[in-house]
């Protein structure tokens, strides 16, 4: 769906960009933009690279399993009948988002929908599950302790104190989360799972 909508609001610009006479003008922002996001993209590698790095050595090491137990309690009420494979990605995509890499945080939630999918009868396969809802919903409202990916990017615009951000990021976040938990268990009440229904009968 979303590449319909992007291919539209090109064909849009494109349209009126003409429309307006704009055409050389149009043509020159849209390469110095390709110029501009191949720059962006390398400097937030450093940044990227160094946190997945970090996160690849925690779960190598074991440490991500131990934060997996540790959280056990808090994912355990919101993932009820997750596996202990399902946990442990669930508590790294988590990890992932508190040190603000939503690029590394991402493969992690795509892996634990998938574990979470494992769970489903054949006959729901394919379809999400009220677990699989609240984990993209934790997964986009996270909380933030550390920008990073935002801090970069102030960084490299010539922010003096990239950091400066960190307790609004944390407020916000927290705010969102909160939101997000609360209608997505409230809307999980009013219009459950067809699977869990079908259980319940």
């Amino acid at each position: 769906m979303m590449k319909w909508i992007f291919t539209a609001l090109i064909m849009l610009s494109v349209a009126f960009g003409l429309l307006n006479g704009r055409g050389e003008a149009l043509g020159a922002a849209a390469l110095s933009s390709c110029q501009q996001a191949v720059e962006l993209a390398i400097s937030l590698c450093g940044a990227l690279c160094l946190w997945s790095g970090l996160m690849r050595a925690a779960q190598e090491s074991g440490l991500t399993s131990r934060l997996a137990r540790i959280l056990s309690p808090v994912i355990g009420r919101l993932f009820r009948g997750a596996g202990p494979k399902a946990m442990e990605l669930i508590a790294m995509n988590i990890t992932a988002n508190l040190l603000g890499l939503g690029n590394a945080a991402t493969p992690l939630g795509l892996a634990a929908i998938q574990e979470l999918e494992q769970s489903l009868p054949p006959e729901h396969k394919g379809a999400a599950s009220d677990p699989m809802i609240l984990l993209v919903v934790l997964n986009t409202a996270s909380i933030q302790l550390i920008p990073t990916t935002v801090a970069v990017l102030r960084l490299k615009y010539g922010s003096e104190n990239p950091m400066d951000i960190i307790p609004a990021v944390l407020i916000s976040s927290l705010v969102s989360v909160t939101v997000g938990l609360f209608l997505a268990k409230v809307l999980n009440r009013l219009f459950p799972f067809k699977a869990e229904r079908q259980a319940a009968k």
